[in-house]
């Protein structure tokens, strides 16, 4: 009895995983059929067939097949899906491979050995060969008689394109049809050889197979790759500017894909797969690539995808033991053709199906970036300035994985490291004899909230923290107890003119507690939406109902976010809670009125529905309580020195930091603000530019050393989003002497360039900036705008106000900065690699000894470039940051400016303007967008501990 359940046991285990194995073999097929629709067999007839591809309009499909009686070798044909009729195209007898239509024109080209003396004697002994019942395993002879040949399409006019003994073969024409790549490797029995090399040949004569190009007529042959191990299978890019291609390694055990523009420059590697892969071909978009590898076994070949520029894992298409290999698009994508064993005797033969396209990019944007054999990321780079490595790095760098690169998150340490690690690999040095490349600050890192000090109540019923409501993250600490008041969307909108807007007009809040709607009212016209927007944010919000006498305010959110916040805001002077809608409605039934039917009553912004604001009748007691962490974050900063002990110091840079998941300054509205915020063009693209110019230079350090006359130093900055952060604390202590630097040069915003504009900031810091651009712009070609304000909402103003001269590099606003949408895919990296290109021509004008820079005074008013703009300007440059303390403590001031007018120094901290109170930046910028040019008003500081009230009178931003 027991041996008998041990039976049923194993049995039922045996079962299990049968059953599993099936639900497996399913789900990949399953798989494999959503890459793949309606699978068939292509070609029946012939012992074998494959290297199918097709011409420019789709019609024809020209491929290699084993169907001649007296030939026992491939031999080429023409398919017609219009009529299924097949024709020869070759001669008939020798060895014929890789065959390709001429796009743009009229001839097919393939590799065929007919012209050997023994073609046919070869022919007959491979036929003798298996009449015998002998079998041998399958391999493909590197004929030194193959050459490359081109016909028309009915197989006339044969004319020789290659003559020189050696094998010549794996040939296709360029997209325009007027050049041709292919794989040769003919120089091996054209010159003399090591003795090394003679053993190498006889045993592997593919190992010298290498790239050539060639016109389509034969003429001009130029060698493209000259590295050990065999190169081929070479295919043009749909735009025609690269080739993608195949190597082996030096022992033959593995091959990857790689790609190198059509002049042999900018060589890269797609695959680090650690087996066979080959046989790789464009998507006829461009936007990515599909190959065969063996992954699964040796002999167990798969169709495998990834992007074009191999940064993502390979995904695997098809999963059907055996061969599936030679995958090849319809110029229209949506046929694949393949070459796979997966017939009835095993036997390979031509395969097509319709290529999901859309199911292809999900899993694309699914797939993981990929790393190398170590398990890190790829941080050698080559001293060229390349689209390639551009895209490369900052696909990392903008990717989901760093997660926005907020400020001291675990996303911006991945940066750094990554950063750093491409620092170390170029050699670069710590500056001023710092331990390492990281110059620690501290910054707010995050509001936390005390649960046990918060609670909200309406007479005896108490509410549930973070549920029902939540701190905000500007709130002061404290109790209040009052009526609620509903004032609408708690705003107060002028536009100078006609129309003014006031949530307050007819309600007396003094002492009270305000209950507002989140955002701004709907069905705005243009005009009035631009007002609102501008003064949506929850700090606005505050400010009005503190500076109407409110004890509180509670703003009406659809969902209560729980945890702690991570917006840096200040304080607002104000007990400030987020409100669910839920109990809003609650409130609101006193009125028999919800959120909904209010928000429609106050729609448009028509000041009629103010109408629609009164006190509830109820009355609430909130307490709050949040403290304020203080945590570190780095800047990496790090030089390649001159050799010239008493030289001078080039400073570049970019902030790296970005929103992380919205959390503060985002544009997104609603859900969307906490998507990732992957900040590819800000400031991921000035971060990899900076990145690109060490590789050169690091480069130019080991080739020409003399070159590098000055030490440069190149820093990206942590909490520039927060309010120049980093860089003003590496400057306020810079750690070489001011008057070393010769300049600083800055990177914010530089990959989303239109029509050719380039913006040029801060250029009357030195006398001599704007006649050095002009001078290198004609090389470049830029449509330049030249800035002379060097006061710029970037790190550049942080050095300048040190009395170092700077330029800033910024290609354009646009609708997608500070939002999630700010992806790569949105980015002009042919633009970026010019901007850089275009430093180099800038930094080494500066590395001229005699080419002095002339730091200036700026007395100019602000421009409106830039990343936002008031229309009156005080002349005062203010540290963005958060702090615990009222107020907002400015960096400096402009020379003639306002502030400077009005006797206002560095390191005032203003806490009243315009007789409202300044707690934090967003007092103060709201309450500037309120002041009129020209009309005098008190400005409030504290100066070493004591208040001072001076005058100030705005002036108009040009």
């Amino acid at each position: 009895m027991i041996k008998q359940d041990k039976m049923k046991k194993y049995a039922s285990i045996l079962f299990t995983i049968l059953l599993t194995l099936s639900l497996l073999a399913q789900e990949t097929e399953n798989l494999e059929n959503k890459f793949l629709k309606n699978t068939r067999q292509l070609i029946y007839e012939g012992n074998r067939s494959g290297e199918g591809y097709f011409s420019e309009d789709g019609r024809y499909l020209i491929f290699q097949s084993e169907r001649e009686a007296d030939n026992p070798f491939y031999q080429i044909y023409i398919l017609d899906f219009e009529t299924g009729d097949i024709n020869r195209v070759s001669p008939g007898h020798g060895k014929t491979t890789c065959a390709y239509f001429q796009w743009n024109g009229d001839r097919v080209m393939y590799s065929s050995s007919h012209l050997d003396p023994d073609a046919l004697k070869k022919q007959k002994e491979e036929l003798d060969f298996r009449a015998s019942g002998k079998k041998k395993r399958y391999s493909w002879d590197y004929e030194t008689t193959m050459d490359i040949f081109s016909s028309n399409r009915d197989g006339s006019e044969i004319k020789q394109l290659t003559e020189a003994k050696g094998y010549d073969a794996e040939g296709s024409y360029s997209p325009d049809g007027k050049l041709i790549v292919y794989s040769t490797n003919k120089d091996v029995y054209n010159r003399k050889l090591t003795k090394e090399e003679k053993q190498k040949l006889e045993v592997d004569a593919s190992y010298f197979c290498d790239l050539f190009i060639m016109n389509a007529d034969g003429s001009d042959k130029r060698q493209l790759t000259n590295a050990p191990g065999y190169d081929g299978g070479p295919f043009f890019s749909p735009d025609g500017e690269r080739i993608i291609f195949r190597r082996f390694s030096e022992d033959g055990h593995a091959a990857d894909v790689y790609t190198i523009n059509i002049d042999g420059t900018e060589e890269k590697r797609l695959t680090d797969f650690g087996c066979l892969s080959w046989a790789p071909y464009y998507h006829p978009s461009g936007d990515y690539i599909v190959w065969a590898a063996n992954k699964e076994g040796y002999a167990n070949f798969e169709i495998y995808m990834t992007d074009v520029e191999g940064l993502k894992e390979p995904i695997r298409v098809t999963f059907t033991d055996g061969f599936d290999g030679l995958p090849v698009f319809s110029p229209d994508g949506s046929k694949l053709v393949w070459t796979s064993s997966r017939t009835g005797d095993g036997k390979a033969q031509l395969f097509i199906s319709s290529w999901n396209d859309e199911f292809a990019r999900e899993e694309l944007a699914k797939s993981p970036y990929r790393t190398n054999p170590s398990g890190s990321l790829n941080y050698n780079f080559s001293p060229e300035i390349s689209t390639l490595e551009l895209t490369e790095k900052l696909s990392y760098i903008a990717s989901d994985e760093v997660e926005g690169r907020m400020t001291g998150s675990k996303g911006i340490k991945l940066a750094n490291d990554y950063i750093t690690n491409i620092f170390k690999d170029q050699g670069l040095v710590p500056l001023a004899g710092h331990a390492d490349f990281n110059w620690e600050f501290d910054f707010i890192s995050e509001v936390k909230v005390i649960d046990d000090k918060n609670a909200f109540q309406i007479g005896d019923k108490s509410y549930e923290l973070n549920k029902d409501f939540n701190p905000l993250a500007s709130t002061e600490s404290g109790m209040a107890e009052g009526p609620i008041v509903f004032a609408g969307y708690g705003m107060k909108i002028n536009d100078g003119k006609d129309y003014e807007y006031d949530s307050y007009a007819s309600l007396d809040v003094k002492d009270k507690i305000v209950m507002v709607l989140d955002g701004i009212p709907y069905g705005l016209d243009e005009e009035k939406e631009k007002l609102f927007e501008r003064n949506i944010a929850s700090g606005y919000k505050q400010m009005i109902a503190r500076q109407n006498g409110a004890k509180a305010i509670l703003i009406i959110k659809p969902r209560i976010s729980s945890g702690h916040s991570h917006e840096v805001v200040g304080t607002s002077g104000i007990i400030s809670a987020a409100l669910s809608e839920n109990v809003a409605n609650e409130i609101l039934l006193v009125k028999n009125e919800t959120v909904e039917s209010l928000q429609e009553k106050l729609k448009d912004g028509e000041p009629k529905g103010l109408d629609h604001l009164f006190e509830t009748d109820l009355t609430a007691k909130i307490e709050t309580k949040v403290e304020r962490v203080i945590a570190q974050d780095n800047n990496i900063v790090a030089m390649i020195p001159s050799d010239n002990p008493e030289a001078n110091y080039i400073f570049i840079g970019a902030h790296y930091d970005h929103l992380g998941f919205g959390e503060t300054n985002s544009r997104s509205m609603g859900e969307d603000k906490h998507k990732i915020h992957n900040g590819a063009d800000d400031n991921g693209s000035g971060t990899v530019s900076v990145v690109e110019l060490v590789e050169f230079y690091a480069g130019l350090k080991r080739e020409n050393p003399e070159k590098i006359t000055h030490n440069l130093v190149f820093c990206l900055w942590s909490a520039e989003e927060l309010g120049l952060i980093g860089s003003n604390s590496f400057a306020s202590k810079l750690p070489v002497p001011n008057e070393k630097v010769k300049a600083y040069i800055n990177y914010d915003m530089v990959g989303r360039m239109q029509n050719n504009k380039l913006e040029l900031q801060g250029l009357g810091s030195a006398e001599e900036w704007k006649s050095i651009m002009e001078k290198k712009n004609i090389v470049v070609g830029f449509d330049l705008t030249l800035g002379t304000d060097p006061y710029l909402p970037t790190d550049a103003t942080s050095f300048y106000l040190k009395g170092i001269p700077v330029a800033s590099f910024f290609s354009g606003i646009h609708m997608d900065y500070h939002t999630f949408k700010d992806d790569v895919e949105l980015i002009n990296f042919e633009d970026m690699q010019r901007v850089v290109k275009f430093s180099t021509l800038v930094i080494n004008e500066l590395l001229k000894p005699e080419q002095a820079l002339t730091y200036k005074e700026v007395k100019v008013k602000a421009n409106k470039g830039g990343k936002g703009a008031f229309s009156v300007t005080l002349g005062t440059i203010p540290a963005y940051a958060g702090s615990d303390d009222p107020g907002v403590q400015i960096q400096g001031v402009r020379p003639g400016g306002p502030a400077e007018k009005a006797q206002l120094l560095a390191n005032d901290i203003i806490i009243s303007l315009n007789n409202k109170e300044v707690n934090n930046i967003y007092d103060f910028m709201n309450i500037l967008g309120e002041l009129k040019p020209d009309v005098e008003t008190d400005i409030v500081v504290k100066r070493n501990g004591e208040e001072k009230t001076l005058t100030i009178i705005p002036e108009e931003k040009k």
